[in-house]
């Protein structure tokens, strides 16, 4: 009987099931969630952060979602750019290359 492509002979070291374990679970993912929020927040500004959310990180690109379509058209027009710079020079380890801005009628304005 041939075994299943997860399945191993013998123990498992214990660094390997952990990091199954929170793979699994998503535990990184909501770390890194909240890490994205905290970079973004610093970033974009209170005033800009209450109106929008970092959503992920696919391919390089930061995903924001905008409250209002107002703002979405003064992010991209004027603070795109200055953003993007800020967050490769102090959160260079997200290593975000663009960023990528939706509008989210959810949001609040």
């Amino acid at each position: 009987m041939a075994a299943s492509p997860g399945a191993q002979r013998g123990p498992q070291r214990l660094s390997q099931a952990l990091s199954e374990l929170i793979a699994v679970r998503g535990y990184a993912r909501v770390h890194g969630n909240a890490r994205l929020q905290t970079a973004w927040g610093a970033v974009a500004g209170a005033a800009i952060a209450r109106q929008t959310r970092a959503v992920a990180v696919k391919r390089g690109v930061l995903q924001v979602s905008v409250g209002s379509a107002a703002l979405l058209s003064e992010l991209v027009g004027y603070y795109r750019v200055a953003f993007l710079d800020k967050l490769r020079a102090d959160y260079a380890d997200l290593r975000i290359r663009d960023l990528k801005f939706r509008l989210d009628s959810n949001l609040k304005s």
